[in-house]
């Protein structure tokens, strides 16, 4: 081969390699969002993608490719989620799927995931088995992450609170559980019934309601005659019929825990401004720096979108950034390298110090729990505003009730 061939193959082989590397930098990194738009936790969860998305974007993208965010409503439907995930990967080639505050329609994509080597970041649901799920068969199923608190550490997070205000500064004492009949609440209500003793507060019973109940009449009733202190919720697929009415009905006692709903402040208006006094974990709230990143956050959020952020936006949000630091780290887009940096992740987010547990974690690819990692907060609804009322150092309101909810006289 004379020695003028030989350097125009070269140079025709470097050119190959330039025009590939641009083409796949002007190719955009697909991310799938899969969401419940017609609910404030689902429409939540897109907003969170995609302020994220437009902030790296605006950055210079992941390794210098745009990030394209395919967003698809599932209806609240396993079917409509199952046919979309698979949509997002076969045909989007999405590099990773991001979503879903239902544990029904999550868990039953997580078997999608495993079997076609799709990350997928869960990142609004809460059952146990989301992550004990892939405990149970590391190897295949590694590919789920639950960027979110499994139920257990949901239900830890209400009791902590509870002990340091209401049982604290109320002197509470007693206590009755209100959960819709759905996955998440099971171990919710398990994980209540184990720690709101050890909190200070007996559970006097345990009531779960159809998600489609209208009239909560009768069961506000069972509850006044038990006379407890406070209810404690568990909802997320209803919040503002249950608010409305223990608002109207004057029903005397407080109202804490989780109603997932009442975190975003559309909630006031959807409400008429029942939820006055309410109580409810949150990821975070307008004006509480948890870490340096919240108040960005939440201030860009609100600018954006005209609303506080629920909880499900502060995860998706720290989901979306937490996959483009895996991707340049693995320097590649295959799921296997995606995977192996997610699994590393050790990064400040909105929410917290934001990591992963491991395979020997009962909660596997689940956020870690803790004053070092994630908690979340209490917030409370005074005045029309969301006010932080745990962690006591970052509380920026105490806990005020409306005059129709008898508190328990001083001791």
């Amino acid at each position: 081969m004379s020695k003028k061939l030989c350097t125009a193959l070269l140079a025709s082989a470097a050119s190959l390699v330039v025009a590939t590397a641009v083409a796949q930098a002007a190719t955009p990194l697909v991310i799938g969002i899969t969401t419940e738009l017609g609910t404030i936790p689902g429409k939540a969860i897109a907003n969170g993608a995609t302020l994220a998305a437009d902030q790296i974007n605006a950055s210079g993208g992941v390794d210098g490719r745009q990030i394209k965010l395919i967003i698809e409503d599932d209806h609240l439907s396993t079917t409509d989620a199952i046919r979309s995930f698979q949509r997002m990967v076969k045909q989007d080639h999405a590099v990773a799927v991001v979503g879903t505050f239902v544990s029904e329609v999550a868990l039953a994509l997580e078997p999608w995931a495993a079997r076609l080597h799709e990350p997928y970041m869960i990142t609004g649901a809460a059952a146990n088995e989301l992550s004990e799920y892939v405990h149970a068969d590391y190897k295949a199923r590694q590919y789920i992450f639950h960027a979110y608190l499994p139920a257990a550490d949901l239900a830890r997070a209400v009791c902590d609170a509870s002990k340091q205000t209401l049982v604290d500064q109320f002197h509470m004492t007693t206590a009755v559980v209100m959960s819709e009949d759905a996955a998440w609440t099971k171990p919710l209500d398990a994980g209540y019934d184990k720690c709101l003793p050890t909190a200070g507060l007996k559970v006097l019973d345990n009531i779960r309601f159809a998600p489609n109940t209208t009239d909560f009449t009768p069961i506000y009733q069972k509850i006044e005659a038990l006379h407890p202190n406070v209810i404690i919720d568990g909802w997320a697929h209803v919040g503002v019929q249950p608010t409305v009415q223990w608002a109207e009905q004057k029903v005397p006692i407080a109202m804490a825990g989780i109603n997932a709903q009442s975190g975003s402040s559309v909630f006031w208006k959807a409400t008429n401004g029942a939820t006055e006094g309410v109580i409810t974990g949150n990821t975070s709230a307008p004006g509480v720096a948890i870490t340096p990143k919240t108040l960005p956050f939440t201030d860009a959020y609100q600018k954006k979108f005209g609303i506080s952020p629920a909880y499900s936006a502060y995860s998706t949000f720290d989901a979306i950034y937490a996959l483009k630091d895996a991707i340049e780290r693995a320097k590649s887009t295959k799921p296997l390298p995606i995977v192996d940096q997610l699994a590393k992740t050790d990064m400040v987010g909105t929410q917290g110090q934001i990591a992963f547990e491991g395979p020997s974690d009962k909660f596997t690819h689940a956020l870690k729990y803790g004053p070092k990692y994630v908690t979340g907060v209490a917030v409370q609804w005074q005045k029309g505003e969301q006010k932080c009322i745990w962690p006591l150092n970052l509380a920026n309101a105490k806990p005020a009730f409306p005059s129709f909810v008898k508190l328990p006289a001083k001791s």
